[in-house]
């Protein structure tokens, strides 16, 4: 029985109980960088979710979009652009801070990473309430258009794509829960 990418992908991420505070279920991407074919086919069906849009580079999100995103944007030959939290960029940033459940943060990405009016699709790891993937977008709206966003796994009833979409309407996921 050959099982489609979405099954594949599920059969391997694994659940962690309560991390990374009491309650929460973590869905832990780590175990598909083991398998160099699952990378592949995983990355190579982000490529057609967006090979018809107008993108001009691909802005990971620290640490896990940094895992795919790198990839999204090498297959789709555009430039990748690092977020980062704050203080871990070295040269001129801009920067968006945003809420937490427990107080604030803040993101940055060098100044002369976004070609002003360009078109750039966010990409991380997980969609869950969409707090930082909206930081992220508002950071990439300082000077260019948000493309899209892009996630592995979308949390659907935490409800983080009605948030995006007020900022792109472009955003997917290869798998749900």
């Amino acid at each position: 029985m050959n099982l489609s990418l979405q099954d594949k992908i599920k059969s391997v991420i694994r659940d962690v109980p309560n991390f990374p505070k009491e309650g929460i279920l973590f869905k832990d991407i780590t175990p598909i960088l083991l398998d160099p074919i699952l990378v592949d086919e995983l990355v190579s069906a982000m490529v057609v979710q967006f090979k018809d849009d107008a993108i001009d580079a691909v802005a990971g999100i620290e640490s896990r979009g940094y895992l795919f995103g790198i990839l999204l944007a090498q297959k789709l030959q555009v430039p990748f652009i690092m977020i980062r939290k704050e203080g871990k960029l070295p040269a001129k940033t801009i920067k968006e801070s945003y809420d937490l459940e427990y107080g604030s943060a803040t993101i940055e990405v060098h100044e002369d990473a976004i070609v002003p009016g360009s078109n750039v699709l966010i990409h991380d790891d997980l969609l869950a309430t969409g707090g930082t993937a909206i930081a992220a977008g508002k950071l990439i709206q300082q000077k260019a258009k948000v493309a899209g966003f892009s996630f592995v796994i979308a949390l659907e009833f935490l409800n983080g794509i009605q948030h995006l979409n007020e900022m792109s309407l472009n955003t997917k996921s290869l798998i749900t829960y």
